[in-house]
């Protein structure tokens, strides 16, 4: 699969081959949200690949300040691909934006920053590429009910797979009784998965968007799945979230379901992740391999992962930038939140996945999750990674023991560093620990980025009292 068109030319040609009426152009913004403007298809020119189209930047969170709102869209006409889902023929190219006041590349934009960042990869003289091969997880919901009230505070999903359904009459189907259970949703197979055929159909779709889908299976969770595709380089693998994301939310939403990448939806049941694959090669080798060492990882592979988990803490605002990020972060729900690496064990941060030849070596990176802007999570363990490199810092391990059974007193012990407990946290350790990000994000950028979070995420989040807060407080 891959692109449909390389250059502009071959965009408009594609366009009345395919007799296009709509053009989508989208761009993403700090929090990771695709926003969208459609143009018809006799108003889009040449020029505005080259000079781009003005919009309001002050619209679109944490940007830009209202005296100063005009900005451009960038068009990237590689990335240009057909929307399955609309009713007019219409085909989707995902922008930059352009700073008119600075004249340059928009500071806040992620996907422009994710530029910069294979830009100093090139300059540090490392490699000339690098690859990401996230694994996106999340789970498909029959409903979702939220109430957000000053006297009252409420959700309740449901899914046909939840146990809580055990003793319900359906009034439009039987009770059949098979179901996953909590913490048995790895691999069943019909009737206990229910996903087969829906998962079947985004499987499909990804593969008309231009993604080269590789398999499906239900997650461990009652009512999770996952979907797999194949790497890519860093702003390809973004974008490909980016598609993915949308196509399954849409084929869920089109067959009458809703799905979400919330990483902690269910209480006592597993957490949706992104791990993520990574790799840097140079001159058509891969940099991380070294027949013969522990897991065949060179020494480059292990200051890269030094870097990461050395940075992690900060890392973490960027890979798990939402206060639900840290829910799933806890022990007992195969949460990689132990900071060391180790050769197939899935309950350390940075797993070094079965591989025996230079193709296949890579490392994996345990904790980040899709609320993530995949842009700034990307970027974000390459710096660290580049740091660690250019430092050579080294990570703990190897551990290959099963670091679940860990007590927070050995662990502690063992002198294990940890993911941060809170969103609160990570944003703290971001604002002490940044200078590995400067080469690519500036000082205006991070504050933003460090406001925004507070703001959205972590001053209201602490504010509300919650359901357990009464169970356990109401009475004392």
């Amino acid at each position: 699969m891959g692109k449909f068109v390389n250059n502009t030319e071959e965009f408009f040609n594609f366009c009345k081959e395919h007799s296009v009426k709509f053009v989508d152009f989208r761009f993403t913004d700090i929090k990771g949200t695709w926003h969208h403007v459609s143009y018809m298809m006799s108003a889009v020119t040449k020029d505005m690949f080259t000079d781009g189209m003005p919009f309001d930047g002050s619209s679109i969170d944490a940007w830009q300040p209202i005296n100063k709102s005009d900005m451009i869209l960038k068009p990237d006409a590689e990335s240009a691909f057909m929307d399955p889902f609309t009713a007019d023929p219409t085909i989707i190219v995902i922008c930059e934006v352009y700073d008119i006041y600075k004249g340059q590349m928009y500071e806040k934009c992620p996907r422009s920053i994710a530029r910069r960042a294979l830009a100093h990869l090139a300059e540090a003289g490392v490699g000339d590429v690098a690859y990401f091969g996230p694994e996106n997880e999340f789970f498909v919901f029959d409903s979702v009910l939220i109430r957000d009230d000053i006297n009252c505070s409420m959700y309740k999903i449901d899914t046909e797979e939840g146990e809580w359904n055990d003793p319900v009459e359906f009034k439009d189907s039987a009770n059949t009784g098979h179901r996953p259970r909590v913490k048995g949703g790895y691999f069943p197979v019909m009737p206990i998965d229910t996903m087969v055929d829906l998962r079947a159909e985004m499987m499909q779709v990804l593969e008309d968007v231009g993604l080269e889908v590789v398999l499906g299976h239900h997650e461990v969770a009652q009512g999770q799945g996952e979907i797999g595709v194949k790497f890519g380089t860093l702003i390809e693998a973004a974008d490909n979230v980016q598609k993915l994301k949308y196509v399954i939310k849409m084929v869920a939403h089109l067959n009458g379901k809703t799905a979400t990448f919330m990483p902690k939806p269910l209480y006592g049941d597993n957490g949706n992740g992104m791990h993520v694959h990574q790799s840097i090669w140079k001159d058509g080798k891969n940099l991380f391999y070294k027949k013969g060492e522990y897991g065949n990882l060179s020494e480059t592979a292990l200051h890269y992962i030094g870097g990461i988990l050395k940075h992690a803490r900060a890392v973490a605002a960027f890979t798990n930038p939402s206060t639900n990020s840290y829910k799933r972060l806890i022990p007992g729900f195969e949460a990689p939140s132990i900071l060391a690496y180790s050769c197939q064990n899935r309950s350390a941060s940075c797993r070094i996945p079965y591989g025996s030849n230079e193709k296949s070596t890579r490392i994996e990176m345990r904790f980040p999750d899709s609320t993530s802007n995949p842009y700034l999570c990307f970027t974000a363990m390459l710096m660290a990674g580049l740091d660690g490199i250019k430092n050579k810092t080294l990570p703990v391990g190897p551990m290959d023991e099963d670091l679940y059974e860990l007590t927070l007193d050995e662990i502690r012990e063992k002198g294990i560093p940890q993911m941060p407990h809170t969103l609160r946290a990570s944003l703290e350790s971001l604002l002490r620990d940044n200078e590995f990000l400067k080469p690519v994000m500036t000082d205006d950028f991070i504050r933003a980025y460090k406001d925004y979070k507070f703001e959205t995420q972590v001053w209201p989040d602490e504010a509300r009292p919650t359901a357990f807060e009464f169970k356990t407080t109401y009475s004392c």
